[in-house]
């Protein structure tokens, strides 16, 4: 990773006019118009998919909708959207991805917040799944929305070989190289002096897995990944490997220096639980130019894409000015 000690003094570089065939062509390219309508329809997705019913005497889907449609910026959903909208899938088509993607999202923090895990009793704002409901209901909550997301994908209205290549690059997201292996790290860190490298690796596991799923899915879902199509493939990752980092980095600054108003969950949970972190190791003014210097390179990345990946360089332009008001970053 190059550092450039002035890109703190000037803006991700705007990109050109996609062409855009899908159903959010209708609401314009302001950036705030179609990630406003993107919110909209994949809170709807999930609120069709996750639909209210009668348990029985058990509260499994109203813990499973609590936990899902209860907040979030629904970043990932937004990227897997934003790519689609580079490869002309159909909104339909990424409105059901980008609700199990956010499936699996819960799903991974619902278990993360388990008191065997991360222990938190914050999220969003809310009491967490397990103090809300109890610890057994948490983690069939986490089970039944893994198994949903991937119910999903594959009742998609699409081709074989597309409903396959989506619930393959969803699990490798979740798999031991992915969150579960993640998150196993983090725990097994505990207490531990780390190396960067394993802190980096933990977090391109743990967070970035599914960042990265969230952006080839949107392509896969009409574009296959073969050898006509490296070439975006290898910018679509660059480009997610670096988004997905800056997220998680800006997540250890914010543990660090935030409030619970801010984060919406416990502050301070990563120096309580000796929990070593980019911001413990290198500091949190090495760490703000290291998410500067993310961003950088995530906008490099899709330069080659031109045009028609305007969304995906909106949604590092408004992540940029998000993450970096709240991290002091700038």
């Amino acid at each position: 990773m190059q550092t450039d000690p002035t890109l703190h003094q000037r803006r991700i570089p705007e990109l050109g006019q996609p062409s855009d065939q899908t159903g959010a062509k209708s609401v314009g390219l302001h950036s705030e118009a179609w990630m406003q309508d993107g919110v909209k329809r994949v809170e709807q997705a999930l609120t069709r998919l996750l639909e209210a019913g009668d348990d029985g005497e058990t509260e499994l889907t109203a813990a499973m909708r609590y936990a899902t449609l209860n907040g979030g910026k629904r970043t990932r959903a937004l990227l897997c959207m934003a790519a689609g909208a580079l490869a002309e899938a159909s909104a339909a088509t990424l409105d059901d991805v980008g609700a199990a993607i956010e499936m699996m999202h819960a799903c991974t923090l619902v278990h993360d917040d388990l008191p065997a895990m991360d222990d938190d009793v914050l999220r969003r704002g809310h009491p967490t799944v397990h103090v809300k409901f109890s610890e057994a209901t948490a983690i069939l909550v986490g089970d039944a929305l893994q198994a949903h997301a991937f119910l999903t994908l594959a009742g998609l209205d699409a081709p074989a070989d597309r409903r396959s290549a989506l619930v393959r690059e969803l699990a490798q997201a979740v798999s031991t190289g992915g969150a579960a292996g993640g998150q196993a790290m983090d725990l097994a860190l505990v207490g531990k002096t780390a190396e960067l490298d394993t802190i980096l690796k933990m977090h391109r596991m743990k967070t970035g897995a599914l960042v990265r799923a969230s952006v080839r899915m949107g392509a896969l879902c009409t574009i296959a990944e073969n050898d006509e199509h490296d070439e975006l493939y290898e910018a679509l990752d660059r480009y997610s490997d670096c988004f997905g980092m800056a997220l998680q980095v800006v997540d250890d600054i914010l543990d660090a220096t935030a409030d619970k108003a801010t984060l919406g969950k416990t502050p301070g949970k990563d120096a309580a639980a000796q929990k070593p972190t980019c911001a413990s190791i290198m500091g949190l003014k090495a760490a703000r130019q290291f998410v500067l210097d993310l961003f950088g390179e995530a906008s490099e990345a899709i330069v080659p894409l031109g045009p028609d990946a305007q969304r995906l360089g909106q949604m590092l332009q408004q992540a940029y000015v998000y993450l970096a008001k709240d991290a002091s970053c700038i």
